[in-house]
């Protein structure tokens, strides 16, 4: 079957019939997950998925004792960050494998039943299905029983990010691309060639699965039949199916967990494969407004902040392009090329890392950011390992940095996960919320580098072309109204 073209956003949604009258299955879902002491716990290949949530503790370590005090919470969600996409798939597979088995054990002695859902990317970049299954597989044997299905669903509209025809689509300006014909479907090491979900589902597992076995819950199931049809489509499907959810609307989503809870109820089984707004509504998360100046770094010390840009997709260099233009803001270029070769290494790191020191220390904010030009590997495992390295020596710049900075910002997965882990040895996090429409914000826990301080996880694909230096003036306005005083 031949790729679709891209498409008016307003145009295609004006020919979907109208939501699912409900309004209150959020509240439901909420409550049914009470009851239940269910939890909703996001396996997160990258620290960008708590870009829907808020008020619940993110981990980045997966520890037995810190697995039983975060469920023992009494809280509908709890995050681990396993930062798997940037690791070769059979280490993201163990990584997914070791949670499992630890994540069960967890849930048993707190008494909290557990839905597991395998968080990535909503323009379809990560180890799927390699790390799906090993979750699957590794979730069934603790568990004593196997999965149904594999629910996939990676709507995301804080994003741009819609599901309709069981194509997935990205959206640029007012218009939306099939996902295959963006700049992220060419990832060095997560490309692909298939916009349609069901094709893209049997590119990914190398024909094994068929497009054609790929079970699909379609808008009209979810807009004119409602949770019940839902739930009758999910308890016909054969024994480890793929299931593709369509969504254009949280709406969509909600009757898609209503559904889910009915066929639970009846003894099915599903792992969810999903972008970040499964999680919020499968937990019954209420929305939140967007955090405003003063809450997120309240009296924190009055100094630079610190920028830490890593990614290289066509709209991180666009936003970097604008934050340039600020004022008040020391910025240092790390050489990918000099990275990369052995013998400038050190002193280009060297070289950063004074600038970015003097910054801080002078009350500027510090941005080190990575040379614009993409550097690849062969196949996927330099590519994979290039990046490792790049990264490797941002971290050498952070672990230097000798004041404490006022708030941090990470730009791209990859490298707030590093930011968070290896810079500032973050165990728990507090997730605020959102600064902007799917751009999380963190609150740094005790045993942390810098305990209390404000974390921007930023993802690579999210926002216009100003949103990085808008949040970054957000960020300064506590300071210079304090100062304007």
């Amino acid at each position: 079957m031949s790729e679709p073209q891209p498409v008016d956003r307003q145009s295609l949604f004006n020919r979907l019939p109208p939501l699912w009258p409900d309004s209150s299955l959020r509240q439901q879902i909420f409550a049914a997950n009470r009851q239940a002491r269910r939890v909703v716990v996001a396996l997160d290949d990258d620290p960008t998925g708590t870009q829907t949530v808020h008020d619940i503790w993110v981990l980045t370590r997966w520890e037995l004792e810190d697995l039983r005090v975060a469920l023992a919470s009494g809280e509908n969600a709890l995050y681990i960050l396993t930062n798997s996409r940037s690791m070769p798939v059979d280490e993201a597979r163990q990584v997914n494998r070791e949670i499992a088995i630890r994540l069960v054990k967890a849930a048993r002695e707190t008494d909290r039943p557990i839905w597991v859902v395998s968080r990535s990317d909503s323009t379809l970049r990560g180890h799927f299905p390699g790390e799906v299954e090993a979750l699957a597989q590794a979730l069934s044997s603790a568990q004593g029983a196997d999965f149904d299905g594999v629910c996939v669903i990676p709507f995301f509209p804080e994003g741009g990010r819609y599901t309709v025809d069981d194509i997935h689509w990205v959206q640029e300006g007012e218009r939306l691309i099939p996902a295959a014909q963006t700049p992220y479907a060419r990832d060095a090491v997560f490309g692909y060639r298939h916009s349609r979900l069901p094709e893209w589902i049997e590119e990914k597992t190398g024909g094994r699965v068929r497009a054609s076995q790929v079970q699909t819950i379609s808008l009209d199931t979810l807009r004119k039949e409602g949770a019940p049809r839902v739930a009758q489509q999910l308890c016909s499907v054969s024994k480890g199916s793929y299931i593709v959810v369509n969504a254009a609307h949280d709406r969509d989503l909600e009757v898609f967990v209503a559904g889910l809870l009915q066929a639970e109820s009846e003894g099915r089984r599903f792992l969810f494969r999903t972008a970040a707004s499964f999680v919020k509504v499968a937990a019954g998360l209420s929305d939140q407004p967007l955090l405003g100046a003063g809450e997120l770094v309240g009296d924190r010390p009055q100094a630079g902040g610190l920028i830490v840009f890593g990614s290289y997709v066509p709209k991180s260099s666009a936003q970097l392009n604008a934050l340039l233009s600020l004022d008040g803001l020391k910025a240092v270029e790390l050489s990918v090329s000099q990275v990369l070769d052995s013998t400038t290494r050190s002193p280009v790191i060297r070289q950063a890392l004074d600038a970015v020191n003097q910054a801080l220390e002078s009350g500027m904010d510090a941005l080190i950011y990575t040379s614009r030009g993409l550097v690849s590997g062969s196949n996927q495992a330099e590519s994979l390992e290039i990046g490792k390295t790049v990264s490797a020596a941002l971290m050498q710049v952070v672990k230097g940095v000798r004041s404490e900075p006022r708030y941090v910002v990470g730009k791209g997965g990859i490298t707030s996960s590093d930011l968070a882990t290896q810079g500032m040895n973050v165990r728990a996090a507090r997730v605020l919320g959102q600064v902007l429409p799917g751009v999380p914000v963190w609150k740094l826990g005790p045993g942390s580098r810098w305990p209390g301080a404000t974390f921007v996880v930023f993802p690579g694909n999210v926002g216009d072309d100003q949103a990085v230096a808008r949040v970054v003036q957000l960020l300064r306005m506590p300071a210079l109204s304090q100062k304007a005083g």
